[in-house]
């Protein structure tokens, strides 16, 4: 396998990865982390090769954060799962200006409420 189709094969494993742990959200957040892989990884589709580089080490590390919040939460019932981490000083430093826009808009969209979502079952008695 050359190269150039062994990267693509790696990037096209994490996103299917990504989308597969995104089941273990709540169904709002799940929506909104699918939309946002999906962005993300068209919006890097022709990133250089140091750009490449940093994109997958970040969403490598995404998915296991993800991966062991999925695990640390796996079936306490009734309890809804902590998802999300606190970004270091240093790396809030590292980010351009378009991405601290962008954060702020997907902590803006995570904390709006979600009641479209909510299910309540039903036990079978009329109120």
């Amino acid at each position: 396998m050359s190269v150039p189709s062994l990267h693509l094969s790696q990037v096209r494993s994490l996103y299917r990865k990504i989308l597969l742990l995104h089941r273990t959200l709540p169904l709002h957040l799940k929506a909104l982390g699918d939309q946002y892989v999906k962005d993300e990884f068209r919006r890097h589709k022709n990133a250089s090769s140091g750009e490449a580089k940093l994109f997958m080490e970040e969403w490598e590390a995404y998915s296991t954060v993800l991966w062991k919040q999925a695990k640390a939460g796996v079936r306490i019932p009734g309890v809804k799962g902590n998802f999300g981490t606190v970004l270091s000083e240093d790396k809030l430093n590292s980010l351009r200006e378009e991405q601290i826009g962008q954060l702020h808009e997907l902590m803006q969209e995570t904390s709006k409420p979600k009641t479209q979502f909510d299910v309540v079952e039903d036990n079978g008695q009329k109120s």
